[in-house]
């Protein structure tokens, strides 16, 4: 089953397409007979990552998603090469940890910008348009688990990607009542995934492919899930679901913020991990 979206001669926007997640999105979609347009900020990068596709029907455009005219120049250009969008995949990001909330401002704004403001701004410079065409259209953005259960150890990344959840739920809500059936959004949710942004030159063995990823993905479009949630080799749903809930009980019962990491409650969370 597909999506009407994703059909052949239907056309996807990609942003961060030069590698990981959205470069194998870019390839199944060619693969399906979509036209791609891949944006990234790396000219040489792109041209390369355009060069595996194997198909015509692409376009690459280089560009930085923290400025919302180089979106708007973005969406300019695929509409001027193929009519309409059909898929927007806000999927840019970067890795980067700036250090502990008190530090380095300049660095955590430098990575909001792209990872949260770029989204934000690829809805806005996209989403009108799509409105206003006649075919179908799904919006993407690539959150993280690190974003719902926001593990120790880079906050202005959990911060960035905690905010594209929370953008990318109430645009869901907001598109359920402007257009139904017709433009939705959905919540990419990957787990430990081998990209780029994993800074190792082998693949772990506990990590899924981009590829995937990509799987998940479009089943989830097909069926209509909001939330299109990954797992990898090392976490089972029953895991995570156990990750989740505790996390939501830190607000219910009242216990410090991140309890899970907290001393107090290693020996509680291990028990409620067991069930």
């Amino acid at each position: 089953m597909t999506h009407p979206a994703l059909m052949p001669g239907r056309t996807a926007v990609i942003t961060g397409a030069a590698s990981g997640i959205g470069l194998a999105a870019a390839q199944r979609l060619a693969g399906m007979g979509l036209n791609v347009v891949m944006a990234d900020r790396g000219a040489e990068a792109l041209v390369a990552a355009a060069g595996r596709l194997g198909s015509n029907r692409i376009r690459t455009e280089v560009v930085d998603v923290a400025r919302i005219e180089e979106l708007q120049r973005l969406q300019a250009a695929a509409v001027e090469s193929f009519g309409e969008v059909n898929l927007l995949m806000n999927n840019a990001a970067i890795g980067d940890n700036p250090g502990k909330p008190w530090e380095n401002g300049a660095g955590w704004a430098d990575l909001l910008a792209i990872n949260l403001h770029g989204v934000i701004q690829g809805v806005q410079a996209f989403v009108p348009a799509m409105l206003a065409q006649a075919g179908p259209a799904v919006v993407v953005n690539t959150g993280s688990k690190q974003g719902i259960t926001l593990p120790p150890g880079n906050s202005a990344y959990n911060v960035s990607k905690a905010g594209v959840k929370a953008f990318t739920e109430l645009l869901a809500h907001e598109l359920r009542n402007t257009a139904p059936g017709r433009v939705s959004a959905h919540l990419l949710v990957p787990g430990f995934t081998y990209t780029g942004l994993t800074g190792r030159p082998e693949k772990p063995d506990g990590a899924w492919t981009a590829d995937q990823v990509v799987d998940v993905m479009l089943e989830g479009i097909a069926r209509g899930d909001f939330y299109l949630w990954c797992l990898d080799h090392e976490t089972t749903a029953a895991l995570d679901n156990r990750r989740i809930a505790w996390a939501a009980g830190d607000l219910i019962e009242r216990r410090p913020a991140l309890s899970r990491w907290h001393p107090d409650h290693a020996e509680a969370f291990a028990a409620f991990l067991k069930g």
